[in-house]
């Protein structure tokens, strides 16, 4: 993300696969973030600060209202329904239990995942303009009364690209 901004990229879009902890979210939605809770236990803006950075970012609007509208309306335009949303990040790597979802929800979150949050913060530290929008790929444990398996959220994210004529062969999950 340094790198990205260091070159003259303003703005930046984060993608991830989530599971949603919303009841109003379903397998295959997508999510625009409005905000997110950070329960990585660490912030990449930890040690030495770059040159000409202050030490703290303000947070108070990591995701960009504009570049959030933008992606609703080609949500509209193309027809996919997309949600807004509060993300939850974290360090996983494993899914969470029922607990768990139940304490985030009670936190406002609505989808959960283990990336995304790190980049955007360091992209605002650095001063870019971030959106963050996450496919849905599995409902959250104790969302129902469903197991997670890795491999049926792997096959359910292959389903959602493919329905948006996204090809596996080209696209890390």
């Amino acid at each position: 993300v340094r790198v990205l901004a260091a070159i003259g990229v303003e703005m930046l879009l984060l993608t991830n696969a989530a599971g949603g902890i919303s009841r109003r979210l379903r397998t295959g939605d997508f999510m625009v973030f409005t905000d997110h809770i950070n329960f990585m236990g660490a912030s990449p803006l930890r040690g030495t600060v770059p040159a000409g950075l202050e030490r703290f970012v303000d947070l108070t609007a990591v995701y960009d209202a504009g570049l959030r509208r933008c992606l609703l309306r080609a949500g509209i335009k193309e027809s996919i329904p997309v949600r807004q949303g509060v993300y939850v990040a974290v360090s996983g790597p494993n899914f969470e239990t029922p607990a768990e979802i139940r304490a985030f929800a009670r936190l406002g979150a609505d989808a959960v995942g283990m990336s995304t949050v790190p980049e955007a913060i360091v992209a605002r530290h650095m001063g870019m303009k971030v959106a963050g929008l996450s496919m849905l790929a599995n409902v959250a444990a104790g969302v129902s009364d469903r197991t997670i398996n890795h491999a049926e959220v792997l096959e359910s994210a292959t389903r959602i690209n493919a329905d948006l004529g996204i090809d596996r062969k080209s696209t890390r999950l």
